[in-house]
């Protein structure tokens, strides 16, 4: 499976010291960022999202240690979720932006672009 997911602080001021008195959003998603490469699993980061591929089990497990280190940056975090739930499909991380490049190349070909 495919998640795309968004983590963010909300609310009022940090809950932990370690987090800081001029903690922002980008050191909570960095935490967050963080937990997800160091699981191993494959991920992608743009500015919206992370998106994991993996099963339901260990996706669901990061995002949860992910939610839970942006919750010391704030008394709210806002959780968004998207997924892609295919079962007996691996490499669709990549495999999904390699068959629309593909695409593209072939409208491109048919249309006379270069």
């Amino acid at each position: 499976m495919l998640v795309a997911f968004s983590v963010a602080p909300s609310g009022t001021g940090p809950q932990t010291p370690a987090a800081g008195p001029s903690a922002s959003v980008h050191d909570a998603v960095a935490a967050a960022v963080r937990i997800v490469r160091e699981s191993g699993l494959p991920n992608s980061t743009d500015a919206m999202f992370t998106t994991l591929e993996g099963e339901w089990d260990e996706v669901m497990d990061v995002i949860r240690r992910a939610t839970e280190a942006v919750g010391q940056y704030g008394s709210r975090v806002s959780l968004v979720l998207k997924a892609d739930i295919r079962p007996g499909h691996t490499g669709e991380l990549t495999g999904k932006v390699e068959r629309l490049e593909r695409a593209l190349g072939e409208l491109d070909e048919n249309s006379g672009h270069a």
